[in-house]
């Protein structure tokens, strides 16, 4: 603001009172301006020589008022250019006597610094004659500064206004007042008219997004902005064309000339909502999904999980979350499939069936979409997961598929199972080497039941007869229907044609048993056709043909049998149906004979126990060993009744040793069906209740194979006869029984080295292994199989406790077996040669 016009009395004006201008009033006025410090103030005469300065017009000037006095006025400011301008002011107020405001004025002082002064020129009377002229200057040149600074904003604000390329809008009592060009291109507007005078809500909808009026809700802001001075808000708007578009308002309130004006700056943001609005419904769907999705960073360790991943596995965010991807493998796939998966993703997706595991260790089947995230340079940032469980829909697809595959009465395989597996068991079969059976039947005189029963009875019957197929043959085997009363059975990797034979018949006598249907007991029989690969045909169709071929000879035969394709198979069976006939008359006859294999110490040459082994007097072919019989024994279902009776006569003859004096133990082999059969125990205990013989004087051997497949009870058994008192041996040991580390936990005495490891080439190291293992144990060692006196050398120096073979027989026959006596009767056979007779003969 420019310095008061009158700064001094109006007594220095022309007065028609002289009394005003006295000297002593000039002299009062002269001492006031001397001592004001914010006016710098110099009395100039009619020469344009100063006559008087006060000391801040010194130092303004920089110059002492003494050394000023008499010098013209630019000696204490130059005014540059406008130096003659200023004379002529200063003469014209001499001319004219009249006070005048001359300006604002740029000079220089003496010291050189440049100032802005606001210069007034008073004239001053003495008597009604002017006499002098004050020039009184103020200093501006801070006020100077800050109005050049306001300029220099004001234009560029100005320019700013004009050239941003956001919309700013002057808006003064409520009404449009200016738009710069960004705000006529953004509102679509051809000219600045059809902004102009008209209210900012004008450009909007009637509402705004969640059902405000936009009227209502812009005076709100508005109020806003006034009381903190600004506000920032999302805004929809309405342009020119009638297009809704979202933007981003900063309403600012400033003061122009003293009224309150809003400058609003408006950006359009419909693309960033837009992005919003996806990057919501993204979340959304990422959330919502009904499908199990993960992120990973780039070095695939989980960054975020929905919250169907949780619900789906039972993993949450704090067990995932920062770990790597691989920790949460199901270990179904190994890393050569993962590694092939990460290889695909390379051309950024994958997709595929895993197995997934959920947290309580549940595997479950899941379809897996892996898609690498590129960022803007084209490098891989992060990967998605998409896991869905597919236990419904492959349990649906399995239900499909069993439905397409599986007879829909019986649940059998139907012909098309049957072929896919028949295929399967004929590849195999050709890469083995080994052979493999079909069977077809069907259920004679099916029809009569049919037609005099009704369909319903005959369904019936046809599950039944399905159900006791099953029973008998093994789990690899397929038991199909093929329509009616027809089945074709599978029996895949069959050791010889003996064990077709077998199933046929244990088939024939199953379905020959009655069935009860309803009120109804059916006797039916079936006929049978077995056809063997490769014998009877190298293709589906001509096994299957030739085995159908058999089934209907079978029927010719008389029904109720089973015949093989191939007229010598046929004559086999016959006589292998005659032998098991002859070991049922042999069990019954009492045909059975036990010899009995010596067993020696090591040490002393004493014979210490004997092991029973079975023979067959067969009353055509004389003298039969086991692998002759013992086969067809257990195909035939003898194994038990035959075990029972060599365990009884070994406790009967062992009693009998006792009895003449010869404390000797018997052994006695088990086979696998003695073994498994619940009541073993029980078994073992009668007969030696019935022989009177101690339970400590018997010896049960087992293989390692028979320990093997003794399943979940073999340690019960084991225990349940030690509790009895009878001894354990395992036999041929180191030949197959894979976990040696459990022996400590089963009650086993005695180990007997295979023969295997003697034959040949002694194999010591094994030998000196199994010895020192069993010493370590606290059992007892056999070797079986001694054939040469540097066998028994070499076993006797390792600490081997006893032995069986050739070279114990010698010793016996030799009289090297110590002190026995007379022991003729331990076979009741009257041998005046003792023990050697009985070594020699069967016992009785």
């Amino acid at each position: 603001m420019a310095p008061q016009e009158h700064i001094l009395p109006s007594a220095t004006h022309a007065s028609p009172n002289p009394a005003l201008a006295a000297p002593d009033l000039i002299a009062r006025l002269v001492a006031a301006l001397e001592l004001t410090p914010l006016v710098a103030v110099c009395s100039i005469d009619r020469a344009g020589r100063i006559r008087f300065c006060n000391q801040a017009c010194a130092d303004l000037s920089g110059l002492a008022p003494a050394a000023v006095v008499g010098q013209p006025l630019n000696s204490l400011f130059s005014r540059g250019d406008r130096e003659a301008e200023h004379d002529a002011l200063v003469a014209a107020a001499w001319r004219t006597g009249k006070h005048s405001p001359i300006g604002d004025w740029q000079v220089r002082t003496a010291g050189g610094s440049e100032l802005w002064l606001y210069s007034t020129l008073v004239p001053v009377y003495h008597e009604g004659e002017l006499t002098q002229v004050f020039c009184m200057d103020v200093d501006i040149t801070s006020r100077k500064v800050e109005e050049d600074a306001l300029a220099v904003a004001g234009a560029n604000f100005r320019q700013l206004f004009q050239k941003s390329g956001d919309a700013i809008l002057l808006v003064r009592a409520g009404l449009v007042e200016e738009a710069n060009p960004a705000a006529l291109q953004l509102f679509k507007c051809p000219h600045p008219a059809a902004f102009i005078g008209r209210r900012l809500a004008d450009f909007s909808p009637l509402q705004q997004p969640g059902g405000a009026l936009s009227e209502a809700a812009a005076q709100r802001l508005e109020e806003q902005a006034h009381q903190h001075g600004n506000c920032r808000y999302d805004w929809r708007y309405l342009d020119c064309g009638g297009r809704l578009f979202w933007a981003e308002v900063l309403m600012t309130s400033v003061t122009l000339n003293h009224e309150h004006v809003f400058y609003v700056l408006v950006r359009d943001i419909s693309l960033r909502k837009s992005a919003e609005r996806t990057l919501y419904l993204a979340a959304q769907v990422f959330e919502n999904s009904r499908d199990a999705i993960l992120l990973t960073d780039h070095d695939r360790h989980v960054i975020s999980i929905n919250r169907a991943y949780a619900e789906i596995t039972g993993f949450g965010s704090d067990d995932m979350l920062g770990k790597p991807l691989s920790v949460y493998r199901s270990g179904v796939e190994d890393e050569t499939f993962f590694r092939a998966v990460w290889d695909q993703l390379a051309t950024d997706h994958w997709q595929g069936e895993i197995w997934s595991r959920r947290k309580g260790g549940e595997l479950f089947p899941a379809w897996l979409a892996l898609t690498a995230i590129r960022d803007s340079h084209d490098q891989i940032c992060n990967y998605m997961a998409i896991l869905s469980d597919i236990t419904e829909r492959k349990r649906s697809e399995e239900h499909t598929r069993h439905l397409a595959e599986h007879d829909f009465l019986t649940d059998l395989p139907n012909r098309v199972l049957l072929l896919d597996r028949l295929s399967l068991a004929l590849s195999a079969a050709r890469r083995n080497d080994s052979m493999l059976a079909i069977l077809f039947l069907d259920l004679d005189r099916f029809k009569q039941i049919n037609d005099t029963l009704g369909h319903q009875v005959g369904d019936q019957l046809l599950k039944e007869v399905a159900a006791r197929l099953l029973k008998c043959v093994r789990k690899v085997d397929t038991v199909s229907r093929q329509g009616g009363d027809e089945f074709v059975i599978i029996l895949a990797d069959i050791g010889g044609i003996d064990h077709a034979a077998h199933v046929a018949g244990a088939i024939r006598q199953a379905i020959c048993q009655p069935h009860v249907i309803g009120e109804h007991e059916l006797h039916v029989s079936t006929s049978i056709g077995v056809s063997i690969f490769p014998s009877d045909g190298d293709d589906i169709d001509t096994l299957v043909k030739n085995a159908d071929i058999a089934m209907y000879h079978a029927k010719q035969g008389g029904r109720n049998n089973f015949q093989f394709f191939s007229d010598e198979m046929n004559e086999r069976i016959v006589e292998r149906a005659s032998f098991e006939q002859g070991l049922r008359r042999a069990l019954a006859e009492g045909q059975f004979e036990l010899a009995f294999e010596p067993e020696l110490d090591i040490a002393t040459g004493a014979l210490v126990a004997a092991e029973a082994l079975i023979r067959w007097r067969h009353p055509e072919l004389g003298l039969l060993l086991p692998e002759r019989f013992i086969g067809v024994a257990e195909e035939a279902g003898l194994m038990v009744p035959i075990g029972d009776w060599v365990l009884r006569e070994a406790c009967r003859h062992a009693r009998r040793w006792h009895d003449g004096g010869h404390a000797l133990t018997v052994a006695v082999n088990l086979s696998l069906t003695q073994f498994v059969r619940r009541d073993l125990v029980d078994s073992v205990r009668a007969a030696l209740d019935a022989a009177g013989l101690e339970a400590r004087f018997l010896e049960l051997e087992l293989t390692e194979s028979i320990i093997m497949k003794g399943g979940g009870a073999t340690a019960a058994t084991l225990h349940g006869l030690r509790a009895l008192g009878v001894r354990l041996s395992l036999d041929d040991f180191g030949t197959g029984w894979s976990r040696v580390g459990q022996l400590k936990d089963y009650p086993i005495d005695k180990l007997k080295i295979a023969q295997a490891f003697l034959r040949g080439g002694c194999d010591e190291t094994v030998i000196r292994t199994i010895i020192a293992m069993a010493r370590s144990l606290r059992m007892t060692v056999i070797a079986e199989g001694v054939e040469t006196p540097g066998q028994l050398a070499f076993l006797r120096d390792e600490g081997c406790d006893l032995y069986q073979g050739r070279q114990a027989k010698a010793a016996l026959r030799n009289g090297d077996a110590g002190d026995v006596g007379d022991v003729g009767d331990l076979g009741d056979l009257g041998d005046p040669d003792g023990i050697n007779g009985w070594l020699r003969r069967p016992a009785s």
